[in-house]
């Protein structure tokens, strides 16, 4: 008798807090004395996907930029890596005043 759920795309959903949106924009990572910049797929409350090849590992941590306008600060942690793809990370706002930002930028996106 199996315990693994029939359809495992039903349990990854669950593991989300929130839906994701699509996204198409530039994330600029400040990674040691380097900027790396990565292609953002889609964007939740808490989270992104970014492309980026080589990804970094899970658990690295960095400060980014994300390129809207203004320009959003984010503190940054890489939680799942899709090779030859790039990387799921949760972030932090660095300011608060981003808040209402990013929720703006959240309610004009469509659904994944």
């Amino acid at each position: 008798m199996t315990t693994q759920p029939a359809d495992k795309s039903a349990a990854k959903a669950e593991r989300r807090q929130f839906q994701r949106r699509k996204y198409r924009g530039k994330l600029e990572m400040e990674w040691g004395s380097i900027v790396l910049t990565g292609d953002v797929r889609d964007v939740a409350p808490g989270g992104l996907f970014v492309d980026l090849v080589p990804p970094l590992w899970v658990g690295a941590a960095f400060r980014a930029r994300l390129m809207v306008n203004p320009v959003l600060l984010l503190d940054c942690t890489v939680v799942r890596v899709e090779p030859g793809k790039g990387m799921g990370v949760t972030f932090a706002l660095v300011k608060e005043s981003g808040k209402a930002q990013l929720e703006m930028l959240l309610e004009s996106l469509p659904p994944v």
